[in-house]
């Protein structure tokens, strides 16, 4: 396993290559006040298997003030300005983050990776962002990952949406006990998702604002079978 860095566009990344010459790529984005690092330890707890060779992209997401708290300075995809969070929503923020990773995207391209076998995955606001990309981006992807969290900038999704795309396989998770981002918030964004044609396939597990070990092993069949 080879780890490093690398500086993409605007962002730094942490870089873990499962294997030599990767054939596919996720790319995994953080939650708000975390870094790329933060989802490091997961490229083991998946049990992948070991003939597939894989590139994890950890980006780092740029520092920012956060209205929501107290205008402190953490890195984060976009701000947070109140706790209804499609209310008052940062599109600007929303849609830089969103260039930034279709950066990534286009990295990996120029590098000899098919789009199908990219998978943009994340945690929160990163999961966020990962519905943001996943769902708009004009070439095939293989797959997105979005865990607890919602769909942003909804309305627009009905015009943006690729519908060449409509086939792409969703998985959506989310804890039954989450405080931070209720569920019903994913519940909703989920049937948004369907309302476009899409469809997701959806994950509860008893748990709070975080990751288990059934979801772990889920998200481990699910990419196996995306890129099988």
């Amino acid at each position: 396993m080879k780890i490093g860095s690398g500086f993409h566009e605007l962002l730094p990344a942490t870089e873990i290559e499962t294997g030599e010459l990767p054939e596919y790529v996720i790319i995994w984005l953080h939650g708000l006040g975390a870094d790329g690092n933060d989802f490091v330890p997961i490229v083991d707890q998946l049990n992948l298997p070991l003939n597939k060779s894989i590139r994890f992209v950890f980006p780092h997401a740029p520092e920012r003030p956060i209205t929501i708290n107290n205008g402190y300075v953490m890195r984060a995809w976009y701000d947070i300005k109140d706790s209804n969070f499609n209310a008052s929503e940062d599109e600007l923020g929303i849609r830089h983050s969103q260039k930034a990773i279709e950066a990534l995207i286009e990295r990996e391209i120029e590098s000899g990776i098919a789009t199908k076998r990219i998978i943009v995955a994340g945690f929160s606001q990163g999961g966020v962002i990962a519905l943001q990309v996943g769902l708009r981006y004009a070439k095939p992807l293989a797959g997105i990952l979005a865990l607890s969290c919602y769909l942003s900038l909804s309305e627009s999704l009905v015009v943006e949406v690729n519908r060449r795309n409509l086939a792409i396989p969703i998985f959506m998770a989310h804890g039954i006990g989450d405080d931070v981002i209720p569920l019903s918030y994913a519940v909703r964004s989920k049937e948004m998702i369907k309302t476009v044609g899409y469809m997701p396939e959806w994950h509860e597990y008893p748990m709070a604002h975080s990751v288990c070990n059934q979801e772990l092993y889920d998200i481990s069949r699910w990419i196996q079978a995306v890129f099988s």
